[in-house]
């Protein structure tokens, strides 16, 4: 019998938008109590996790949930223009209602993240700290660098190309619209001084802070600024030779820390 088994797609009902997601249930759970939820980066989707959630969860032995955020994958597409306030919406409104709906009041949460989603897992873990056990972020932004900017412009080029039309797999009808939400917002003038620095000081959970050292959207100074902010227990981790996907690109290496991450923590 497999160690894990992937739920098929479901869907849940917020207030105003349809979320798509899947469970993850282990076989062996050392913690009913709390579950791992994974949080996919600016272009992503769950199908773009690839295997690494139901590893994780086996790894850890805890059950997973993933799932798509308004306007990716099978969630409800935009119904409004993206402001330079996103990830503070999708962190303190959809991903709080989110949880609030699909989990018990009991229900401890482990935030895995990765780029966007890394971000919203800090501001998420800064605004309800009693409901997070532990944050995990992978390429996660604390500030738009000037790198950040410059790496966008290859992907627009990329896009404009035709080179990502893969991502049509994912999202369907709603590519061109998340790829420009994603590529226009972040070279705005409104949101080249974002900074959430502020925000995170009052993180008082584990925080495991994951990058790549090529990775072409952000430099070390993001786990510098998340280490020198968050007020809990913070480890960062620069992986050598590895880019803006850690747990796609070395993926056994980013598993392995963030195990040893936990058993320190116990």
């Amino acid at each position: 019998m497999s160690p894990f088994f992937f739920e098929s797609m479901q869907h849940i009902q917020l207030k105003s938008t349809t979320i798509s997601f899947q469970n993850i249930r282990v076989e062996q759970n050392r913690n009913e109590q709390v579950i791992l939820v994974f949080l996919h980066e600016a272009l992503g989707s769950i199908g773009q996790w690839k295997s690494f959630p139901e590893l994780l969860c086996k790894k850890l032995q805890l059950d997973g949930f993933v799932y798509e955020r308004k306007g990716h994958g099978n969630s409800s597409p935009f119904s409004s223009v993206r402001t330079a306030e996103y990830l503070h919406d999708y962190a303190w409104n959809e991903l709080n209602e989110l949880i609030s709906t699909a989990f018990p009041l009991d229900k401890k949460i482990i935030l895995v993240g990765h780029s966007d989603g890394g971000t919203i897992a800090l501001l998420y873990a800064a605004k309800f700290p009693k409901k997070v056990l532990a944050c995990i972020t992978m390429a996660a932004h604390v500030i738009n660098e000037p790198e950040t900017i410059a790496g966008i412009q290859p992907a627009i080029d990329a896009y404009q190309a035709g080179k990502l039309v893969g991502l049509t797999k994912y999202h369907g009808d709603k590519t061109e619209d998340l790829f420009y939400a994603w590529a226009n917002t972040w070279k705005s003038a409104e949101f080249k001084d974002w900074n959430i620095c502020t925000e995170i000081q009052s993180i008082t959970c584990p925080v495991l802070a994951i990058q790549g050292s090529s990775d072409q959207y952000g430099t070390e100074k993001q786990l510098e600024l998340i280490k020198q902010n968050v007020n809990g227990k913070v480890k960062t981790v620069l992986l050598p030779h590895c880019g803006h996907h850690p747990h796609l690109e070395v993926q056994d290496q980013v598993i392995t820390e963030i195990q040893q991450f936990f058993s320190s923590e116990n």
